[in-house]
């Protein structure tokens, strides 16, 4: 990287300004995407792409991704009951 040469104190404020607002369009953007990986792990979402993978390996795939929606919908409520009921001891 080569040093720059500045002949006036009006050019390094400049500099220092677009390298303020780089910094900050690049932690927006940081913040941007672990906002949405945040919101793209859930159980549902691990759980279906796990159905998915499994679907697209087992030949009977199509009675899987049938039957993933009715499974989900009997089977996340009763997960969050019980780590619910574990983290209060009962």
């Amino acid at each position: 990287m080569e040093t720059k040469k500045y002949s006036s104190y009006a050019q390094i404020e400049r500099e220092l300004e677009i390298l303020k607002i780089e910094k900050e369009i690049s932690y927006q953007k940081l913040t941007y995407g672990f906002q949405k990986t945040k919101e793209s792990i859930t159980p549902q979402n691990i759980v279906s792409d796990l159905i998915g993978t499994y679907s697209s390996v087992i030949p009977y795939g199509a009675i899987v991704s049938t039957a993933a929606p009715f499974i989900l919908n009997k089977a996340i409520p009763f997960i969050k009951n019980w780590f619910a009921k574990r983290k209060r001891g009962n």
